[in-house]
């Protein structure tokens, strides 16, 4: 071809270029322009992360896990810590009888054992069993131990979906996922934590509300097994889903992405929006942190 055709073609290929550079950035070109446009659209999920107390370092736990959260789906996170480090302390945020109006989905991260007052208890819980979702985090199982602990299924355990009382060492916690069907573990492979906490199932089983979603396994240093459920979903008062792990005593173990992404994919199951829709892009099943 003459130098004068290749001319015309380069300056058309420029100028094509730089329409198209300009329609993008008016919003006039389908492909990531729309996909913009419609994650602009989707109006955020309402969540309020309650977390604080004893023997954890909520300090940056709590930005871990709102951010976190918040870069893998349409989630607002609003931050409701106490710094008491006590196993005493209301969280401040459960004061008020409407404490949970605003929110769409309350993720319970907080660590109050010695919280027993079962008026208080009631005041927490009644949200969830007129059906408001949420996810109870690691020592959030531990919490309001009231009247019959450990022996009876005391009301906090008929939320969570599990009698746990203690913990073991901090050892790796290899992680197996038994049900691979679920929405919220889809594509997310079998890992093996940093030194985290085995929390026990004090009666062997999950309630017959709750379903195993994973098993976690530590080898003590004596060469046995200790093996419990470490992930799991149930149905409160028959109508309220609750996504639920144990996993989750270390920063290290908080900010590693698979955790982050098992999380996310539970809040949205428990306000049943686990789809595209919410999902951001960032959001990556097999994507790989600290442990094995």
């Amino acid at each position: 071809m003459p130098r004068t055709g290749m001319n015309h073609l380069r300056r058309v290929f420029l100028f094509g270029g730089a329409v198209l550079t300009a329609l993008a950035v008016a919003g006039l070109v389908p492909g990531r322009a729309e996909e913009k446009k419609a994650e602009e659209k989707v109006k955020p999920i309402r969540a309020l992360l309650v977390i604080g107390g004893c023997c954890h370092d909520y300090a940056k736990q709590k930005e871990i896990l709102s951010k976190g959260i918040s870069a893998r789906a349409h989630v607002e996170v609003t931050i409701a810590y106490d710094p008491d480090t006590s196993t005493k302390h209301l969280n401040p945020v459960y004061e008020k009888p409407d404490w949970s109006k605003d929110f769409d989905v309350v993720i319970h991260d907080e660590c109050s054992s010695d919280v027993k007052d079962l008026d208080v208890i009631n005041r927490i819980l009644e949200p969830h069993r007129q059906g408001l979702p949420a996810v109870v985090l690691h020592c959030g199982m531990h919490c309001y131990r009231s009247e019959g602990w450990p022996n009876a299924t005391i009301p906090w355990f008929e939320f969570t979906g599990l009698a746990t009382t203690n913990h073991g060492p901090q050892l790796p916690i290899a992680i197996s996922f038994v049900d691979k069907k679920s929405p919220i573990t889809r594509g997310q492979e079998d890992w093996t934590t940093v030194n985290e906490e085995l929390y026990n199932n004090y009666t062997g089983k999950l309630l017959d509300t709750a379903q195993p979603l994973a098993r976690g396994k530590q080898t003590l240093k004596e060469g046995k097994d200790a093996e419990s459920v470490v992930v799991w979903t149930n149905t409160y008062n028959k109508k309220t889903r609750v996504f639920a792990t144990t996993l989750g005593h270390n920063n290290t173990t908080v900010e590693d992405p698979r955790y982050l992404t098992l999380v996310t994919r539970g809040l949205l199951w428990s306000c049943d929006k686990l789809d595209d829709k919410y999902l951001k892009t960032l959001e990556a099943p097999k994507e790989k942190g600290p442990g094995r």
